[in-house]
């Protein structure tokens, strides 16, 4: 774990994957059947990754191709980005006219997918797995679990997301709050690590622990960079 280790004892924990190079705009990618392998030189310090023209159009893709079982239309995906339908449509349109996702009307809707047919489908599903997959995965196979208070990335994963320059993260620290089976929390974490190819690393904490300001982990969790995840579970829940 990043400079944090909270591991069950008898768990193992996957090898992190080899991260190294974007170079300029560039990534060299290697796709391997089974598992999913980024190579980058280094690790932008900024939360989007320059491949991409804006962070809402980003988004728009990570959505559309990392979560292509779900029905987006224009509404439901501006809720779930919090972006004004306004600002969303012109990104639509951009993605639309390079073929990257295709709309088609069902009554009064323009329901938008990603086109998996695209020559770079792929690699691009690769690139976003790494760059936005982690949050939208975590909060997958996360948010199944009931009485989930809080759900935070912290760590490397969140400095880095939140624009701290720095090495390439080698894992992903999770922090979960609330009263939950353990079990299904390290069960979930096996199921992100491998959809990831990155170890995931959960640490748990009584909602009485998370309030209380002498616990060393807490103070150092709460004192940096998060990612929360909680309103997306929560999110979940509602559909």
């Amino acid at each position: 774990m990043s400079g944090l280790q909270a591991v069950e004892p008898g768990r193992s924990v996957r090898p992190a994957r080899s991260l190294g190079g974007l170079a300029g705009a560039t990534a060299r990618l290697t796709v391997r059947e089974s598992r999913r392998y980024l190579r980058y030189m280094r690790m932008i310090g900024a939360p989007v990754v320059p491949l991409f023209r804006t962070d809402t159009q980003a988004r728009v893709l990570a959505a559309l191709f990392l979560r292509s079982g779900e029905t987006w239309t224009l509404a439901s995906l501006a809720r779930e980005l919090n972006v004004s339908p306004s600002t969303l449509h012109p990104e639509v349109r951009r993605l639309e006219e390079a073929g990257l996702i295709t709309a088609r009307t069902i009554g009064r809707s323009r329901v938008l997918e990603a086109d998996s047919r695209h020559p770079i489908a792929q690699p691009l599903t690769e690139i976003l797995t790494y760059t936005y997959g982690p949050n939208t995965i975590i909060a997958d196979e996360f948010g199944s679990i009931p009485n989930i208070d809080l759900l935070l990335i912290f760590g490397s994963w969140a400095a880095r997301q939140s624009g701290e320059p720095g090495p390439a993260p080698n894992d992903i620290d999770v922090l979960v709050v609330g009263s939950v089976d353990r079990s299904a929390v390290y069960a979930a974490a096996d199921r992100s690590q491998e959809r990831i190819g990155m170890p995931v690393n959960p640490v748990l904490a009584s909602p009485k622990r998370w309030e209380t300001s002498s616990d060393a982990l807490i103070r150092q969790i709460r004192s940096a960079p998060t990612l929360d995840l909680t309103p997306a579970i929560k999110h979940q829940e509602q559909k």
